[in-house]
């Protein structure tokens, strides 16, 4: 039976009286079952984040937080929220929409279960707290945990791919720049910075956005030159900075401890002042001189020499690098390189991004007196 001004299909819509208790149980059992699914969906949705921390980024520790709070989960799962379920009446089971059932990318697969476990902490927080008055507070500061976790595996994922990066391709502007970009991609590129001088803001905005797609399909990193608020409009994974641009303390501030920060460097005060300021990488150069740095003199190979016997952090020899000088850049020791023009005017950008890449990862070269690969 039920309450007056609830609608029964079992009686054609006749409405019927029942007690007060009947319709208290009813409440709570629906509770129930709505507890018992949103911690089946954060379970889930962790364990799927989890097994990335695992085999994609081999961390830990990223391991150990996610079992943690999956453990945390499992002491509200009580049998008595699981007794509840009733998954053969519930409605929910065959909704769908068209974005659950594709990902395009590694980013976009943890993004989405991030969105999963947060949405169904929030519901845990609100129910739980006509179930059990601790649950409520208990759900809040995972909630808080968990976007703590989101921004720290996002910074981690950047930094090993950062580490991994032998090769970083800087824009310039040209007219097959997306269709350049992508071969350069499908060669092994796994770092791109966007950089047009000249171009207006709602130019430049379109193209970066079309970047960061492009990079997000092909897991590679994407970093804007310059422009901290044109990086948080479309979601790059950080900024370059030149030596007159903002300093790094302060777009460390707009963009937050995770995103990755450069610095444009051309001699070693330059250097060990980006290190302290604390620059995720440096630019090193220009080591040969370059239109793209008109009226900049070369730092030559002996700038190069110093960064790879004094540079702590990841860094990248630029300036006038190309096919036939990069083994001169290996020998003075460069095993990261930036490249410009040698890219994006190549006829074959992805068969020079392999060549780059060979011999930036295969050749030995010394450094310190010895030999490495």
């Amino acid at each position: 039976m039920k309450e007056a001004g609830c609608y029964d299909e079992s009686t054609n819509g006749v409405v019927v009286m029942v007690g007060a208790y009947s319709q208290k149980e009813h409440i709570q059992q629906v509770v129930y079952r709505i507890l018992d699914a949103n911690l089946d969906r954060a379970r889930e949705g962790l364990r799927i984040i989890e097994e990335w921390c695992r085999f994609g980024l081999n961390s830990s520790q990223l391991v150990e937080e996610c079992k943690k709070e999956r453990q945390e989960l499992a002491t509200w799962h009580t049998p008595e929220l699981r007794v509840a379920r009733n998954t053969p009446d519930d409605p929910g089971t065959d909704l769908t929409h068209p974005q659950e059932e594709q990902r395009t990318d590694i980013k976009s697969l943890l993004q989405a279960n991030f969105c999963r476990v947060q949405e169904a902490l929030r519901v845990l927080e609100e129910y739980g707290k006509l179930y059990n008055p601790n649950m409520g507070k208990a759900f809040k500061q995972m909630r808080y945990r968990i976007y703590t976790l989101e921004s720290r595996l996002m910074g981690y994922q950047r930094q090993q791919l950062l580490l991994r990066s032998h090769l970083y391709l800087v824009t310039s502007p040209n007219e097959r720049l997306l269709d350049t970009v992508e071969a350069a991609l499908k060669g092994g590129l796994t770092l791109v910075q966007y950089r047009d001088k000249v171009a207006d803001d709602t130019k430049r905005l379109e193209q970066a956005k079309k970047l960061r797609q492009l990079c997000n399909s092909y897991g590679a990193i994407f970093i804007v030159n310059d422009r901290v608020d044109l990086a948080l409009a479309v979601d790059a994974d950080g900024v370059h900075l030149g030596q007159q641009d903002l300093p790094i303390a302060v777009a460390r501030q707009l963009l937050g401890p995770h995103r990755l920060i450069g610095r444009s460097t051309t001699n070693l005060q330059e250097l060990q002042a980006a290190i302290a300021d604390g620059a995720d990488y440096v630019g090193v150069g220009p080591v040969y001189e370059t239109p793209t740095k008109e009226g900049k003199a070369a730092a030559g190979l002996e700038y190069v020499s110093y960064a790879a016997k004094n540079c702590p952090i990841p860094w990248f020899a630029i300036g006038g690098i190309d096919t036939s000088n990069i083994n001169d850049v290996i020998d003075a020791g460069a095993n990261r390189v930036a490249v410009v023009r040698s890219l994006i005017q190549a006829e074959q950008p992805t068969l020079v991004t392999q060549f780059f890449i060979s011999q930036l990862t295969n050749r030995v070269r010394p450094e310190h007196g010895k030999s490495y690969i």
